[in-house]
């Protein structure tokens, strides 16, 4: 699928500051924590404080892409929060983005839920709303405070995080020459509706889901583009540790240069809805006008969706001087215990509560 002249007009994020490593899960469980953490490729991973949830993250990743991308919020108009863990059962997340960044009433708003690809597929249909002339621009977001039982493998990589994308036709920072999807009905994950944590269907997560779904949509797309591994400076994958896109790669490919920027889960964890938008952010705060990307997200359940993206010259006087670049996220945050974090992530609750 194609959208002739449709792109990345901005983008921000938001990664919360404090931080726990699998060492000091795993002292509580009495697990190897260093080696899960290296089993995994996770040094650390990002937490929210208590007053933090999907719709601050996605509130203060879109304000530094309006201020970044000097958007005015009422030419905006479609605004999407894809993420699995919004705050309201029955209320959406993208309303109150949409009023805390001064939208007016006119737009169109909805929340998206696919489990880790709901921001991606965001990106999908804003870029048909802009390509069709609905709108002049429209805001994609993945965001999530992920969620793991405690003393669950998931709660060794289960982070918080989110990126913004403000999607339009001009001026373009990276302009989106395709985009592909890949979809099946695959159980590897799911949370029923009142159940607190997510169950995960242990050997249907790799092979069957994450790595068919990500190679195929992979490959989709450069045959539909007529690319080649070796095209592209840059490739972005769902993570949902340091692991698997890594082996996804090498299977189609891909080099670790290739790789290194759009790679932050060692560092941050998986922000689930929000992982593969952080690493194309930070792809973009690296790259130079010219630059080939390619960048494809997973959701369990399962699908995946891919961009081939070809960054401008509009890149080089792109004004990131508001908000926080993705690698000082990386390289930065606050230890916690685990007690602090159970209490931060409500895993420790009044009795009755």
């Amino acid at each position: 699928m194609k959208a002739a002249g449709v792109g990345i007009v901005s983008y921000g994020t938001y990664v919360p500051r404090y931080r726990i490593t699998p060492d000091e899960i795993g002292k509580v469980w009495g697990v190897d924590g260093k080696a899960m953490g290296k089993n995994l490729n996770i040094h650390s991973k990002s937490v929210p404080s208590p007053d933090e949830d999907t719709i601050t993250i996605s509130t203060e990743a879109l304000r530094v892409a309006i201020a970044r991308g000097k958007i005015d919020p009422r030419d905006i108009g479609a605004l999407y929060v894809g993420s699995e863990s919004h705050p309201y059962a029955v209320k959406p997340t993208a309303t109150v983005v949409a009023q805390a960044i001064g939208a007016t009433p006119s737009l169109t708003a909805a929340d998206f839920e696919f489990a880790c690809k709901a921001g991606t597929a965001a990106i999908q249909v804003c870029m048909g709303m802009v390509s069709s002339g609905m709108i002049k621009y429209g805001v994609a977001i993945g965001s999530d405070t992920s969620q793991g039982a405690p003393g669950d493998a998931l709660e060794y990589s289960a982070s918080a995080g989110g990126g913004a994308f403000i999607i339009g036709k001009g001026p373009v920072i990276a302009r989106i020459d395709a985009t592909s999807s890949y979809t099946t009905d695959t159980p590897d994950f799911w949370r029923r509706e009142g159940q607190r944590y997510p169950s995960h269907g242990g050997r249907f997560t790799g092979e069957p889901a994450f790595f068919r779904h990500v190679t195929e949509c992979a490959k989709r797309i450069m045959s539909e583009q007529g690319t080649k591994p070796s095209d592209y400076q840059y490739v972005v994958f769902h993570q949902p540790n340091g692991k698997f896109p890594q082996r996804a790669g090498k299977m189609l490919g891909f080099t670790d240069d290739q790789m290194r920027y759009g790679l932050v889960t060692p560092y941050i964890g998986n922000t689930y809805s929000g992982a593969a938008l952080i690493g194309l952010a930070n792809v973009l705060d690296h790259a130079k006008p010219g630059d080939h990307v390619l960048v494809v997200g997973y959701g369990s359940g399962a699908g995946s969706d891919a961009f081939d993206i070809t960054v401008t010259d509009e890149i080089a006087t792109y004004d990131r001087s508001t908000g926080t670049p993705v690698q000082e996220s990386l390289e930065s945050g606050t230890p916690l215990t685990y007690a602090v974090y159970a209490k931060f992530r409500g895993k420790i609750r009044l009795s009755g509560s």
